[in-house]
């Protein structure tokens, strides 16, 4: 597997992603200087399960999201997010009601 910064997802199978998301969590733990064992204790998760994840083996979204707060990384979650396109169509009739000049003031007699 290459183990460049940038991965094709697509291209590995659902066990490969899992065990990569492992490695990166078990990464992001060590560069912030912690222990299984503190981050257990800082996520409520059993260490035993800290393990298992970052070795590659499946574990539920709500663990990961306990482990993604206690290690302050829950920005990566915005990879999820969406924002809303707007259809060329809709988009075309904003700009024709968008105004095109001025209008003179005008007077009440």
């Amino acid at each position: 597997m290459n183990n460049s910064y940038i991965q094709n997802w697509e291209a590995m199978s659902d066990a490969a992603i899992i065990k990569e998301i492992g490695k990166r969590l078990k990464q992001i733990r060590l560069n912030q200087n912690l222990s299984q064992e503190k981050l257990s204790l800082l996520s409520g998760i059993d260490r035993i399960t800290i393990s298992r994840m970052e070795s590659g083996r499946p574990v539920t979204s709500l663990t990961l999201i306990q482990v993604l707060r206690a290690l302050n990384k829950l920005e990566i979650l915005n990879a999820f997010r969406q924002e809303p396109e707007i259809s060329p169509i809709k988009l075309l009739k904003l700009q024709e009601q968008q105004r095109k000049k001025a209008s003179s003031k005008r007077s009440d007699n």
